[in-house]
């Protein structure tokens, strides 16, 4: 019989585990003896502040990130094949959503086996509760081009789609692009539709803003060096 694959998630910044992880979901983290991680460093941290009771350099331990080939996929599933319980972390947040581990979740599937999805932050999720949009209608579309003109292309064709179908369009961005996005949303964008920049959710550093694009226009930037960031579009 083979194991469960735990999409176990983890803390979206420090000093924030007890207020963001369930105490079942440590459990399931501190019996685990094998993992798939997409930054071992993070993990091991993570684990750490889990309260695993294992020595961390017993644990089976591999990576799985942007980088690994689709015909690695299947040896890193062979200890749940094996019958060995294994949690899947990435290095913020919920496991599966916009990060390399849905490959693996679709082939677990495949074979078999087990997925058992567990409670924790989710930064899209949240950006969406605190913008005001539609989350009846929403759509998710990762990360958009990083040059112009695709990427201010990009931009209005969002804006279109949520004015047409009446949705908020979210996106994300990594800490060095934020702000060049942040900018490129300023310009592309007309001045009624509503854009919420949010980042470090959970965290004491949290920012949640939302403002029509002419308010953000005459209103101070907001810091986002160094942040991982979500927008979220509204046009409707």
């Amino acid at each position: 019989m083979s194991g469960t694959l735990y999409l176990i998630p983890v803390p979206l910044g420090t000093d924030t585990l007890a207020s963001v992880i369930p105490a079942d979901v440590l459990a399931t983290a501190q019996r685990l003896t094998h993992f798939i991680v997409e930054a071992p460093k993070t993990a091991r941290a993570f684990l750490k502040e889990f309260g695993t009771p294992h020595e961390l350099r017993s644990l089976w331990m591999e990576e799985l990130n942007e980088h690994t080939k689709e015909d690695a996929l299947s040896a890193l599933l062979k200890p749940l094949l094996d019958g060995h319980d294994v949690g899947l972390m990435s290095e913020a947040g919920c496991p599966g959503v916009a990060d390399p581990g849905a490959n693996l979740i679709r082939l677990a599937h495949r074979k078999g086996i087990k997925v058992a999805p567990l409670v924790g932050p989710s930064s899209i999720l949240l950006a969406l509760m605190g913008a005001g949009a539609n989350g009846q209608k929403f759509r998710f579309n990762g990360y958009i081009p990083s040059q112009d003109p695709a990427r201010l292309e990009a931009i209005r064709q969002l804006e279109n789609d949520s004015y047409r179908n009446k949705q908020a369009e979210l996106m994300i961005e990594t800490p060095y692009r934020n702000g060049a996005l942040f900018d490129a949303l300023l310009l592309g964008l007309k001045g009624s539709t509503q854009l919420t920049v949010a980042c470090d959710l959970t965290t004491s550093n949290e920012l949640m803003l939302s403002k029509t694009v002419a308010d953000w226009k005459s209103g101070t930037k907001p810091d986002l060096h160094k942040r991982p960031t979500v927008f979220v579009i509204y046009a409707a």
